[in-house]
């Protein structure tokens, strides 16, 4: 499963140009399956790679008591990776000063921006997200239900000079495969440390794509197509071949 989730990676980073000769990597470790994945990924391709990369680790620290990192570091430290964990004010911006009923939004663009400082401190010039093929179609959905904007995230973004270049390597692999890596290599995956998890628009979407895929099981191979040959920014038109294994 680690080589096809790796062979995916490598895929979307050829496609997108998303690794260059020396750059620097901060892997967002968040504690879930899909970072760690991306991880235990970034780590396996960079031994075979024919540009060199180094690669970091760096968690936000929400200050919840529920959020524990010693697993995280035990892997990190297992895996030769530099780990950095931020300790943050972010559970009592979100839930206590701000009060957001929809915190999901602030707390992602607050924890990037966290993100965004701490790399480049360490002298990184890129940031690796774990966004999949799911999220890349959950978050078209959102914007098309909420914002009636027919969009989603980019694999590649970059915001300008001096600024770190956001890359999102697995947005060629399934949730399910992130699943079956993090239970076969029994990942220390943090289990919900928000209130709100579990009660998310995102999670409604994740609903609204499973029951799709039962009346049409290709929806989400179709979703990316129809990406891929659409006007939406930074992802490349399709040429043609089948897009998704």
């Amino acid at each position: 499963m680690l080589q096809t989730i790796t062979g995916r990676l490598r895929r979307a980073i050829d496609d997108y140009n998303m690794i260059e000769e020396g750059d620097k990597i901060a892997i967002a470790l968040s504690g879930g399956k899909d970072s760690i994945t991306l991880l235990y990924a970034l780590h396996t391709l960079r031994r075979f790679y024919p540009k060199h990369f180094d690669i970091i680790a760096i968690t936000i620290h929400p200050d919840s008591e529920s959020f524990k990192t010693d697993k995280l570091e035990e892997l990190c430290k297992k895996l030769n990776i530099e780990y950095i964990i931020y300790h943050s004010d972010l559970s009592n911006i979100v839930f206590n000063i701000r009060q957001e009923k929809n915190p999901c939004s602030l707390c992602a663009n607050l924890r990037r921006g966290m993100l965004n400082t701490i790399a480049t401190e360490h002298g990184c010039n890129k940031l690796a997200l774990g966004h999949h093929l799911d999220d890349v179609i959950e978050t078209l959905f959102m914007n098309m239900c909420l914002n009636g904007n027919i969009t989603t995230f980019a694999p590649v973004t970059n915001f300008g000079k001096g600024s770190l270049t956001v890359i999102r390597p697995m947005i060629y692999v399934y949730e399910k495969e992130t699943r079956a890596l993090s239970r076969k290599m029994n990942f220390p995956v943090m289990g919900k440390c928000c209130p709100k998890d579990g009660f998310t628009k995102r999670e409604y979407m994740k609903e609204l794509v499973f029951n799709l895929r039962k009346d049409i099981p290709k929806v989400r191979e179709n979703l990316i197509g129809a990406i891929m040959r659409s006007e939406i920014p930074g992802w490349k038109k399709e040429n043609g071949n089948k897009v998704i294994d």
